[in-house]
């Protein structure tokens, strides 16, 4: 039976070397289909990524089950039981990818029981790592790290999606969330859209910011949020569901923020999206 470690090593490996290819590609011509809508983008490099991943973990640990973005896209189950699962997004942040902006990432998290006990996130064009295993502490590049501790909404860096739909209801829900924390009530410092869930998640892991959201089936899905997760709790947050229920990393919903006050508040004010 393989420990915690290797698994631990084995992702990190296999995160540089998807890193490699998607620095080389970033500068290069890509070639963009599309998947649920226009706005939902996919690159050869998104397929081969997730191949190259897959195949390297699948043979070091062959009795591993695998969920992948690209995967799930072409129309594979997504399935998560209690054998070790690993979770992959080869590149979130395709639309930065597409359009040249540095907030890309690899994405690994290895569930075991339904509970994440590794995750890595790896953006190698600015070559930030960021590592967690269950219980060991949260990394950046091998240096620990903490969330800010924030507790008052008036004074967070909040961090959001808009997610991929453009149906008008939506959109009207998103922007009205905003808005919840733009008033005199709850008005933040501010509010940055990065469009990479994962590196969100990172950012509020090490204290850049203070609390990241996102819902609903328009634009997040458990390759996004379960290394994130685990990289957050481990650098002492809290993850909830958007509800503010227990976080099910299944759900396509997450809340993540430097506090339980802070995560509890966030989610009073926010209008669900299903």
């Amino acid at each position: 039976m393989e420990t915690s470690d290797e698994c631990f090593h084995a992702a990190v490996e296999v995160a540089r070397k998807a890193g490699e290819e998607i620095k080389v590609a970033f500068s290069s011509e890509k070639r963009i289909q599309t998947k649920s809508s226009a706005t939902d983008l996919v690159t050869e490099t998104d397929i081969k990524v997730e191949k190259m991943i897959i195949s390297t973990l699948k043979e070091k640990f062959p009795t591993h089950s695998f969920i992948g973005e690209e995967s799930a896209a072409a129309g594979e189950k997504v399935e998560l039981t209690d054998n070790p699962t690993w979770i992959i997004d080869p590149v979130d942040g395709t639309t930065n990818f597409v359009h040249g902006f540095p907030f890309v990432a690899v994405s690994i998290a290895l569930s075991v029981n339904k509970k994440v006990v590794v995750g890595i996130v790896y953006n190698a064009i600015l070559d930030y790592m960021f590592t967690a295993q269950l219980g060991k502490g949260a990394f950046m590049n091998g240096k620990p790290i903490h969330v800010s501790g924030q507790e008052d909404i008036k004074k967070t860096l909040l961090i959001a999606e808009l997610g991929k739909s453009r149906d008008a209801k939506v959109l009207d829900i998103i922007f009205g969330n905003l808005r919840e924390f733009y008033n005199e009530e709850n008005i933040t410092h501010g509010c940055r859209i990065l469009g990479c869930a994962t590196l969100d998640m990172c950012q509020v892991a090490s204290g850049a910011g203070d609390a990241y959201y996102m819902s609903g089936k328009y634009g997040i899905g458990v390759w996004d949020m379960a290394a994130g997760a685990l990289i957050v709790t481990e650098a002492g947050g809290v993850v909830i569901d958007t509800t503010g229920g227990p976080f099910d990393m299944m759900s396509r919903r997450v809340l993540c923020a430097s506090s339980e006050k802070l995560a509890r508040t966030i989610a009073e004010a926010l209008t669900q999206l299903d």
